[in-house]
């Protein structure tokens, strides 16, 4: 049985065999031809020019009757005490561990939202990022954690939805749009309840927003994002921006007129409004904070009346027929697909209903500000 001999106090592989071939009053010829290796292999490792491997390691072991594992330990410390040695401090490193690990730099490229050719052009890349999120230097990037402590963020988000914000942050800021006041908030949004009707209509959706002051953006989320809307402002012009990423026309009305309640309730001016309206991350019931639920509430009530919701649940549950929906949306006047978003929502059905949400990115965009699905946004040099 091999036994460990803890008086042995070795930094080194090559010490360790050095002391036991003094214990043993061998020389290092005698351990060559104990090995069976060439007497300049021992020497090499009794002065650690050459490192112990993990079959020397066993061959040694059985010399001396020493555990194997105390060579290769001793060599692993020694090896790592070297590169310390030698290495040279990068204060960058971890820095670009926290960019290029979290941020979809990849995605970034090939979106044109960095102007670069090749992620592994750190240099490039660095230099991108910092004119991307309009700073002098990275640490003061806000996914950073030296920067953690700075970000004002209605809910800690990923370093994806970081990115995204920026990009409708960029493109907001050369938006041009007339005086916001709260009066043209809510007329703005007198405005929009004339067009749930007919789908078609939401194509007016971008000018009426400009009209009133806000400036609306459309960003194409990044595969990580999992983001629907956001809300802040820029010095006292509101900004709102959508990511479609259903294509639906009830989460259209829906996020737009959360973000919108954001708006005329002053919301996202000290803090950036991060929405995930539907995922994993989406808050419901008393979970969420009271802004978030105040938005919602107007949300729902302006895609269907809550009353009137209320009411047709209670008469017609639980079986809701096909022509039940097209009625009571016709009386609404508004588009089934309002309904049966709500009726999805109440009843947690959503396999149900669903060929009455129709898609909407393709009426919108056309009129929007939007950066995504094949469109590149260019910002002004």
């Amino acid at each position: 049985m091999p036994l460990m001999n803890p008086e042995l106090d070795c930094k080194t592989p090559g010490q360790l065999v050095g002391r036991l071939l003094e214990a043993r009053g061998w020389s290092k010829r005698v351990l060559s031809i104990v090995l069976s290796v060439d007497e300049s292999i021992v020497n090499k490792i009794v002065s650690d020019r050459r490192a112990v491997s993990a079959s020397m390691a066993l061959m040694l072991g059985e010399a001396f009757n020493v555990e194997p594992e105390i060579f290769l330990e001793l060599q692993k410390s020694f090896d790592l005490a070297k590169a310390r040695f030698m290495a040279q401090p990068d204060p960058g490193r971890a820095t670009r561990a926290a960019l290029f690990g979290d941020l979809p730099v990849a995605e970034m490229i090939k979106r044109r939202w960095l102007r670069a050719d090749d992620i592994r052009d750190t240099k490039k890349v660095e230099a991108e990022l910092m004119r991307f999120f309009r700073v002098d230097s990275l640490d003061k990037i806000e996914i950073l954690p030296v920067a953690a402590k700075k970000t004002n963020y209605s809910a800690e988000p990923t370093a994806a939805q970081v990115a995204w914000i920026q990009r409708v942050r960029l493109i907001a800021d050369e938006m041009m749009v007339g005086h916001y006041t709260p009066f043209a908030g809510r007329a703005a949004i007198k405005k929009l309840a004339s067009l749930l009707l007919a789908p078609q209509e939401i194509r007016k959706v971008p000018r009426i927003l400009a009209e009133s002051g806000i400036r609306f953006v459309i960003v194409e989320s990044l595969p990580s994002a999992k983001i629907d809307g956001v809300c802040f402002w820029l010095d006292d012009s509101p900004v709102i921006g959508m990511s479609l990423r259903f294509d639906r026309i009830d989460n259209f009305w829906f996020v737009l007129r959360h973000e919108l309640e954001h708006v005329i309730q002053n919301h996202g001016r000290d803090v950036v409004m991060v929405d995930e309206l539907e995922g994993e991350r989406a808050g419901t019931g008393t979970d969420i904070a009271v802004e978030e639920r105040i938005a919602n509430e107007a949300a729902a009530d302006f895609c269907v009346p809550k009353q009137e919701l209320k009411k047709f649940i209670n008469k017609k549950a639980p079986i809701f027929a096909e022509r039940d929906i097209l009625g009571f949306a016709a009386t609404l006047q508004i588009h089934p697909g309002l309904v049966a978003g709500q009726l999805q929502h109440h009843t947690t059905r959503y396999d149900l209903f669903r060929n009455h949400l129709v898609k909407t990115r393709h009426l919108v965009t056309p009129s929007a500000m939007v950066d995504g699905w094949g469109d590149i946004f260019v910002e002004e040099v």
